[in-house]
């Protein structure tokens, strides 16, 4: 009898755990997304992001408005900015400053890319930023109270002796100071697998921007990306089952869909059905 109970068990978990959705909730939204209807109409763009059912948003552009009227906006919608993107060179030069936009956006994170260069992105430059990084998440972290996030694009993932400067950049900074946010497009394209950083990595990567690319499109870095590429999630390469089981036990607060492509509006809500609908 316990072996039959064991077994229906076993049997209603499996048929639960297929049928449940990628996520278990409507996924917030990076701005990059809307930018050009940002730029053109913000109030009537977060009419459109609310509609979608999106209540969290990374800010990564302030679309030349002050940060209060931003928020305002927000609040009257239910909308909450969980993530403010700032420039590297602000938030390394003009770091309380950063700190106090991110505040009044309500903000908990800050997050910054590594600025481009003439010169190859190699061990020497990754050391430099590194320093820099671990001095700029301590200041948020102990004077404002804000999480430091290094948000990846494919140069971090240059070999670097048995591992990639990436692996180097997880090794080197603190990680009270600094966390990390999954682009897992531009960890696929250089040649990572997203499925297996998040299972390194674990709780030091609490964001993730959610993307897909077109089916055909080489995995390499370097190359000028065609945003047209971006397409809804579950039609292009990447496998999202994995990638979504993979950064929840890892621990992912805020999954952001970031779509740069220009069908954004008409993809953004496919998006959405396919990381809701049961499977």
């Amino acid at each position: 009898m316990r072996r039959i109970l064991a077994l229906f068990l076993a049997i209603a978990s499996a048929t639960a755990a297929a049928a449940a959705p990628l996520l278990d909730r409507t996924p917030g939204v990076v701005s990059y997304t809307f930018r050009n209807e940002f730029k053109a109409d913000m109030a009537g763009t977060f009419d459109k992001v609310k509609g979608f059912g999106i209540t969290d948003i990374e800010m990564s552009n302030l679309f030349g408005q002050e940060p209060a009227k931003i928020r305002a906006l927000m609040d009257d919608r239910g909308i909450t900015c969980s993530s403010y993107g700032a420039p590297y060179n602000d938030v390394l030069k003009k770091t309380d400053d950063v700190a106090a936009v991110a505040k009044t956006l309500g903000a908990k994170y800050v997050r910054v890319s590594l600025p481009g260069s003439k010169t190859p992105f190699d061990k020497a430059a990754a050391l430099q930023r590194i320093a820099e990084m671990n001095a700029m998440g301590k200041q948020l972290r102990e004077k404002h109270g804000l999480t430091f996030v290094l948000h990846n694009h494919g140069m971090e993932f240059v070999p670097e002796g048995q591992d990639t400067l990436y692996d180097l950049i997880h090794a080197q900074t603190r990680p009270e100071d600094v966390s990390f946010e999954l682009d897992v497009l531009w960890a696929y394209l250089p040649g990572a697998d997203p499925v297996a950083l998040f299972e390194k990595y674990g709780t030091r990567i609490p964001l993730m921007h959610v993307k897909d690319v077109r089916k055909g499109v080489p995995r390499s870095w370097g190359h000028k990306y065609d945003s047209d590429n971006d397409v809804t999630l579950g039609t292009g390469q990447l496998d999202q089952a994995a990638i979504f089981a993979a950064a929840k036990k890892a621990g992912v607060k805020h999954f952001y869909l970031e779509d740069e492509s220009s069908h954004s509006l008409e993809q953004v809500p496919l998006s959405i059905a396919y990381l809701k609908a049961d499977r």
